[in-house]
């Protein structure tokens, strides 16, 4: 590549607040925290020279160099296992799959190594696992997973997933520093919405990890969920509240840890839970949050506790068979209507 072409195509370092996209916001994040400390790096499918396959890390390489963001083969099983090694000698790891659905392919390492390496011996992985997840994009079944309950079993893992810029920058930022492993999961949808653009501060800060957050406050029904889902939840809300119902969207943020706290409080404040994720219905994260409230919260419950997700089918093609398998508005409006007139 010619000198005057790897000029045109360097990027300067993002700004330190101003407007930002998700996608933006999470790049920025990734190389305020390389600038920071000299023992993180990237390593990856294609997260150097062409920049990631989303662009999350467009850039970087420039500006860092190929010591500090390392393209690696088409083997999830190898990232993994570099990234572990890496954090075991003191570095700190960001490691990139292209789709969050190949994390499958390095599932033992971050069940059996990652996640237990603490608890057996003491020692430390401080790495990162991120990538695109989800669906309503038109990619079909192999590149579409939301794969947060395959790993809620796991102690040992913490799990986030952002709905916002300003928190996909702060939780980047914090699970970088975390001393455990973290898998970050970016919904591919957000990325560039415009609808989730928003200023960010100049000043450096983090999103705590375990940190739920009330993205609409309301009285009457408490809808939990997270990721791509907050839009779905918020539009709802608006929907119900030309109705007079009073809906309050709690953004869980991190999966694992689950913030109970902020849980039982919305339901011991509306006395009516819904649960709304985007992953299948059976085995999925709604279950367990049902079963927290179940268990904690009975006594304030004025109605069953409601699940809203995905069909038990593997993620269609097809446009409108897509759409039938997410969770749309209205089966939000309508699971919320059922539960105001219980």
């Amino acid at each position: 590549m010619s000198t005057a072409l790897k000029k045109a195509r360097k990027l300067e370092s993002p700004p330190r607040g101003g407007l930002a996209t998700m996608v933006e916001a999470i790049r920025a994040g990734i190389w305020e925290e390389m600038e920071r400390d000299p023992t993180v790096f990237l390593i990856g499918e294609d997260v150097g020279v062409y920049g990631g396959a989303f662009k999350v890390t467009e850039g970087i390489i420039d500006h860092f160099g190929k010591e500090r963001v390392i393209d690696t083969p088409i083997s999830e099983a190898a990232i993994v296992g570099a990234a572990c090694g890496a954090a075991l000698m003191g570095m700190k790891p960001v490691a990139e799959f292209q789709f969050i659905d190949f994390i499958s392919c390095g599932f033992d390492l971050l069940t059996n190594y990652a996640a237990k390496c603490r608890y057996r011996w003491g020692a430390n992985i401080p790495a990162v696992f991120r990538g695109p997840c989800g669906s309503g994009v038109r990619s079909g079944p192999f590149h579409s997973l939301n794969a947060e309950s395959f790993f809620l079993n796991t102690a040992g893992l913490k799990i986030v997933e952002p709905s916002t810029a300003y928190d996909a920058k702060g939780l980047i930022k914090a699970a970088i520093r975390d001393p455990d492993p973290v898998l970050y999961f970016e919904h591919k949808k957000l990325y560039r919405l415009p609808r989730l653009r928003e200023e960010l501060p100049e000043a450096d800060y983090i999103v705590e990890i375990g940190k739920a957050r009330v993205a609409r406050a309301g009285r009457d029904v408490s809808v939990f969920t997270f990721g791509a889902q907050v839009l779905t939840a918020l539009d709802a809300a608006e929907e119900l509240e030309k109705e007079g119902l009073d809906v309050e969207v709690i953004d869980l943020r991190t999966l694992a840890p689950l913030d109970k706290e902020s849980i039982l409080a919305s339901v011991r404040k509306t006395s009516r839970a819904l649960i709304l994720h985007e992953a299948s219905l059976t085995g999925g994260i709604g279950g367990e949050i049902a079963a927290i409230i179940s268990a904690e919260a009975f006594e304030w419950l004025d109605a069953p506790v409601v699940r809203v997700a995905s069909i038990d089918t593997p993620v269609p093609y097809s446009p409108p068979l897509e759409d039938y398998y997410l969770p749309q508005v209205k089966d939000v409006v309508d699971a919320a209507r059922k539960l105001a007139a219980y």
